[in-house]
């Protein structure tokens, strides 16, 4: 008996010894797509901003800077938790649902039932993680395919949002919730939008996460060949319901952030968000067969978006035009992700 706990140890000892061994090289070939995926979006997003203050005279003024950062900041903050699941190999469709469900959740706890608002944000919190951990589940246990799971998650979440309000909006929101959304944070001149400040802090986080954390390296395992991840001793299912759950998760925090911002929850809200989501990540270099991804990278692709849609608006191009347009960018993000693969 003994012999074979000594034998169990030891084989545990190795593929742990193995895995630490194998983690360096990950993480030079991490840092190495990163700085190559981040490098290209980023003058792409340098090239926009400069066209725009070249041909118009408002976009460069504090105002309108950071009425287009607010702007993109609860889809930056779902884009994070997108990328976890893109890199894993998989897909969320259901996160324009969750990010409406959990501010309705939360604006339903504190408008209908009196909650206090710590209360109302905990559970449009917990709303969004428990959408998220039943997508891993489904996934992981169940082995149903992302697309499939996830958007039959869409469709339910939506479905409850309509069903529990009939239709119709939650107004009277406390002010204390409202403050979250509209503050703007002194700094010298300027006033830094509050869901500004949370975007940037969890980009932080979330790059800290991937970057140099044992789960970290077990998600871009995963994405870059989950039978071999398996056969080193990652626990690829457990893997699978964690990022699914923070997806969850961090979605939930973008739809309080969009909630507060309005002042008013509906169950219409963030109705086709879940592309302009997807599209951030993979505007930013995520690739979409998995394996490669960046927080900075679904960052700045949110704001390429963000900037497209402003730089249309003062353009004077039709509003109807905007989607076109972040169909078209999308489609060469794709392109340039494969040339890339090829030119491996």
């Amino acid at each position: 008996m003994s012999s074979e706990h000594h034998d169990e140890s030891a084989t545990h000892t190795y593929r742990r010894q193995n895995y630490l061994a194998g983690a360096q090289p990950l993480i030079s070939q991490v840092a190495r797509v990163a700085r190559a995926q981040e490098v290209g979006v980023f003058m792409i997003l340098a090239v926009m901003v400069l066209a725009l203050s070249v041909f118009t005279d408002t976009f460069l003024k504090s105002d309108t800077i950071f009425n287009v950062l607010r702007a993109f900041s609860w889809i930056a903050i779902s884009s994070f938790g997108q990328i976890l699941v893109i890199i894993t190999g998989g897909i969320d469709l259901s996160v324009g649902s969750v990010m409406a469900l959990s501010g309705l959740t939360a604006a339903i706890a504190m408008n209908w039932w009196g909650a206090p608002v710590a209360l109302g944000i905990l559970v449009g919190l917990v709303t969004g993680a428990a959408i998220g951990l039943i997508n891993g589940l489904l996934i992981s246990k169940a082995n149903l395919p992302p697309f499939i799971a996830t958007l039959g998650l869409m469709s339910i979440a939506r479905g409850v949002c309509s069903g529990i309000v009939g239709g119709w909006p939650v107004r009277d929101l406390p002010k204390s919730f409202i403050f979250a959304g509209q503050y703007d944070v002194p700094v010298g001149d300027w006033g830094v939008p509050l869901p500004v400040i949370f975007m940037i802090v969890l980009a932080v986080l979330m790059s800290l996460f991937l970057t140099r954390s044992v789960w970290g390296y077990r998600i871009y395992a995963l994405g870059g060949n989950e039978q071999a991840a398996a056969l080193s001793g990652i626990n690829t299912g457990r893997v699978k319901i964690l990022v699914y759950t923070l997806c969850g998760l961090l979605t939930a925090i973008g739809g309080l952030l969009m909630t507060a911002r309005l002042g008013v929850a509906s169950s219409d809200a963030a109705k086709g968000y879940e592309l302009n989501v997807i599209a951030a990540a993979v505007i930013g270099g995520t690739s979409l067969s998995g394996g490669e991804g960046t927080v900075l990278g679904a960052l700045i692709g949110a704001a390429i978006q963000q900037v497209l849609r402003t730089g249309l608006i003062l353009s004077g191009v039709s509003a109807y035009w905007q989607e076109a347009a972040i169909g078209l960018v999308i489609i060469l993000a794709i392109m340039m992700d494969q040339f890339r693969k090829r030119r491996r």
